[in-house]
């Protein structure tokens, strides 16, 4: 189980992801409109167009996340003098990219 203390001690420090609910709240809004299209007997090509965009809206979102843990959790443990954290964080990332595939 990866360590839920993230970049610090206490695990209710981790890095805020609240940049994130904009796109989130656009990517629901999609959602919704594709349930209308579907509910109006929409052309399947114009649904499965609006799916492919938000697939493509949630990879960005995920790929922002990352980001930050990289630049912040993983930054900070291989930065300190903890072998031990170091390598959890390390081990973490592995895990993270083999769900990423």
């Amino acid at each position: 189980m990866p360590d839920k203390s993230c970049c610090h001690n206490q695990p209710s420090q981790y890095p805020s992801h609240h940049k994130q609910l904009s796109h989130l709240n656009r990517v629901s809004g999609q959602i919704e409109g594709i349930k209308k299209m579907i509910e109006d007997g929409r052309y399947c090509p114009e649904i499965l167009t609006q799916l492919r965009a938000i697939r493509s809206a949630i990879k960005s979102i995920e790929l922002l996340i990352l980001d930050t843990h990289l630049s912040s959790c993983v930054s900070k443990a291989c930065l300190s003098k903890n072998h031990d954290e170091q390598r959890k964080k390390i081990d973490e990332i592995r895990e993270l990219i083999k769900r990423f595939e």
